[in-house]
């Protein structure tokens, strides 16, 4: 396999580096934390009821930046791993495929065994040896099914509190006789409120990045 990743042609080379550029955004929304930040914040606004406020594009800015913070070692791993044979060799494919080992070391930390054997049962039939064994493209889907899981698990543990409000206010106002008044008007307030004094964002971004392995 070394000789053949040594023997492509340069421009080809060329073309599947430009391939994998193209791949880039697809990588970093679905191989990396993003994906459970952006699930868990959505879900959090949708349950303190402010859909507009804040704006789907500052929580994409946050989700993008914490990724970024808690990926940085991975990352500068990645970046390691491509120097060193592209040095020496001058091979973009083996480089690329060197500096696919960081990423796919990280997803592994983060994706539940039965999902990895799925998959692996389906395209090899047998258990590998090591995770050496294990390309990047069985681990990914394994890892999303995983970071799916997760999010929503943090998702309805961030829910449960809102929805017990909501309860008690929609009581309250049935106790009151006060039907025709909407409970979410007078529970997005009192969950505002709830939230800023227990410093909300500060504990799930805290919470969220401890989450990772």
């Amino acid at each position: 396999m070394d000789n053949i990743l040594k023997d492509i042609n340069p421009v080809i080379q060329l073309l599947i580096t430009m391939a994998a550029f193209s791949l880039l955004p697809f990588i970093f929304v679905s191989m990396t934390p993003f994906l459970r930040f952006t699930i868990v914040f959505s879900m959090l606004k949708t349950a303190m009821g402010t859909n507009s406020v804040p704006p789907a594009i500052t929580l994409i800015g946050l989700s993008l930046i914490l990724t970024i913070y808690t990926m940085s070692p991975v990352f500068d791993n990645m970046y390691q791993a491509y120097q060193v044979p592209y040095q020496k060799n001058k091979n973009v494919v083996e480089a690329l495929n060197a500096s696919s080992k960081p990423l796919k070391e990280y997803m592994l930390k983060q994706t539940r065994q039965s999902d990895l054997a799925f998959f692996v049962e389906k395209t090899k039939g047998k258990a590998p040896q090591s995770p050496e064994e294990l390309t990047l493209w069985e681990v990914a889907p394994a890892y999303i099914i995983s970071e799916l899981k997760t999010a929503f698990e943090i998702g309805f543990i961030i829910y449960v509190p809102f929805i017990v409000l909501d309860l008690v206010v929609a009581n309250i106002l049935l106790a009151l006789g006060m039907f025709m008044l909407s409970p979410q008007i007078v529970s997005t307030p009192f969950k505002l409120l709830i939230f800023i004094a227990v410093d909300g964002w500060s504990l799930i971004v805290k919470g969220l990045v401890e989450s990772f392995n």
